[in-house]
């Protein structure tokens, strides 16, 4: 699990920003304003970040959910890691609204994020995580 001190930036695409419409496969309709950041590979495995797989389905706070926080102050909410690269993997490749595919979207927009917007994911405690666009 993710430790004080722990962080990485990324740049987001097109897929990040527009997931629920900017899509490869059509396994589902259309949704707007779903969006996520992704998790690349190498942090997940470094820092633990597990996805459900790890936690046999459950939610679990400084486990594959967190408390989080953007440094702007537009962003406050429960977030989540999930998705993996194959079938049962542990490791998380997305952080994103604890239920909610939406939740980053009015901070997105408030913040004018558009593809190449970097964002610093950091973990300020076991349990919080602050979201700052840089």
């Amino acid at each position: 699990m993710p430790s004080q001190g722990d962080q990485f930036i990324i740049t987001l695409s097109s897929t990040h920003i527009g997931w629920g419409t900017y899509r490869y496969t059509n396994s589902r309709p259309l949704i707007t304003g779903e969006c996520y950041i992704p998790i690349p590979s190498q942090y997940a495995h470094q820092f633990k970040i597990y996805n459900s797989n790890h936690t046999q389905g459950q939610d679990i706070l400084g486990q594959n959910i967190f408390n989080a926080q953007s440094a702007d102050g537009y962003f406050r909410g429960i977030v989540k890691t999930s998705g993996n690269n194959r079938a049962g993997d542990p490791y998380a490749k997305n952080l994103s609204g604890q239920g909610d595919l939406k939740a980053f979207n009015d901070w997105f927009n408030q913040m004018h994020v558009t593809v190449g917007t970097r964002i610093r994911v950091e973990w300020i405690s076991t349990t919080d995580i602050l979201l700052t666009i840089i």
